[in-house]
């Protein structure tokens, strides 16, 4: 495979895909089977593939300059706890406890996370989601691991914490070190999506129509008076006899609504109580991202993908070079055809609820073999065989608190 000066590949020349792999929120989860689509951080992350595999389709060369506009960060390996891969094509054994992690020629692991604040050079911001995406060549599936962002987990030098906090603490770096030490998976890439933006899409978009129920229109027009927004946006005009209507969301709009969880006397006032919460907060989620993909796919003309692409590009952070992203792009009609499952952690009948320390409320993993035994059949099913792990990670013992509920 040819490289370049630039770090673009030459793919007409080689179809190795092992090539790039070297660089290398109370309700309980139902996560007795995979799941589809869901999670704003991976739809936000498929969109953006999406708009540049539609242009390159089209031949054009703007997709060399939305390339350009993303940020590339590698990730110094030396900063990493030193774990030792295990790489097989053939079978992965589980009970690999110790220092090592799985993996797999024939998968690709990407990290995907959705920042809600941006990062500055003291601060890493905040990672509001946690999504692997695995790309699996064998079984022709797109796999998608979410990580609850509420869950203990025991985060290199930082001690025992939300998961969400390595992030804070240190960067993707750190969050891929605790995603490998507490769940035995290696770890090939990331991309981060800059969510403090979402609304400039949207804006791009010319906004979107969706159907919203009764109280999911009163939820965002009480938020638009809460916070004092109508010198930007407007009220949402609706017809209180239907419990269901057609609406137009505008780039505020849509954030409120794909930040609503439900909310009790919200802003003081006990007038504005809505039910919910972050499991329907992800369902509001997956429904606004089809809704645009599906107007993109039926409306968008060359100029506006051209539009739009240029203001999503810039949201993007990655280690995926140049060449790497232009052979997995060159590969989307193949993967957009695979089935795309989804597995939650922790899953069911391993956790329960606790508090630490502190005195904060967390969700506990009871059942550590059991849980990176589970997500290590889903991401590579026949190649793992049985048994299980000596020890929670590949660094440290579980962490401790007191569980309150199973």
């Amino acid at each position: 495979m040819a490289r370049y000066d630039d770090d673009f590949v030459d793919i007409a020349s080689s179809n190795d895909v092992n090539k790039i792999y070297d660089d290398r929120d109370r309700r309980e989860p139902d996560s007795r089977r995979p799941k589809k689509n869901k999670g704003l951080g991976r739809r936000i992350f498929v969109l953006v593939l999406s708009l540049i595999m539609l242009l390159v389709g089209s031949g054009l060369l703007y997709y060399y300059k939305v390339l350009d506009s993303m940020h590339f960060k590698s990730l110094d390996s030396s900063e990493s706890p030193a774990a030792t891969s295990v790489t097989t094509e053939t079978t992965i054994s589980v009970a690999n406890g110790g220092n090592t992690l799985l993996s797999s020629d024939n998968v690709l692991n990407i990290l995907l996370f959705g920042q809600d604040s941006p990062a500055t050079e003291e601060d890493h911001g905040r990672s509001d989601t946690t999504i692997l995406l695995s790309i699996d060549n064998v079984n022709k599936k797109l796999k998608l691991t979410s990580f609850q962002r509420d869950t203990y987990v025991s985060i290199p030098g930082h001690g025992d914490n939300k998961i969400n906090s390595a992030f804070t603490y240190g960067g993707e770096r750190l969050s891929i070190d605790t995603i490998e030490a507490n769940f035995g998976i290696k770890v090939d890439k990331y991309a981060t999506v800059d969510f403090s933006s979402f609304r400039e899409v949207i804006e791009a978009l010319g906004g979107v129509d969706i159907e919203l129920t009764l109280e999911e229109i009163k939820y965002i027009n009480a938020q638009i008076d809460v916070n004092g927004q109508t010198d930007v946006t407007s009220f949402l005009k609706f017809d209180p006899t239907k419990e269901k209507q057609m609406v137009h969301l505008d780039g505020y709009q849509a954030l409120w609504y794909a930040r609503d969880r439900g909310e009790e006397s919200l802003g003081g006032n006990p007038e504005y109580s809505f039910s919910g919460d972050d499991w329907d907060r992800t369902s509001r989620q997956r429904n606004l991202i089809q809704t645009i993909v599906k107007s993109l796919r039926e409306n968008a003309s060359l100029t506006e993908l051209v539009s739009i692409a240029n203001k999503i590009g810039p949201l993007v952070t990655t280690n995926l070079k140049k060449g790497d992203i232009t052979f997995l792009v060159s590969n989307m009609m193949t993967y957009i055809k695979y089935d795309m499952e989804e597995l939650s952690l922790p899953t069911e009948g391993k956790w329960g609820y606790g508090t630490t320390p502190d005195g904060q409320s967390v969700i506990v993993i009871n059942d550590w073999d059991g849980v990176r035994k589970d997500v290590a059949k889903f991401i590579y099913e026949d190649s793992v065989s049985g048994g299980s792990s000596s020890s929670k990670s590949a660094a440290t013992a579980a962490p401790t608190t007191t569980v309150v509920g199973q």
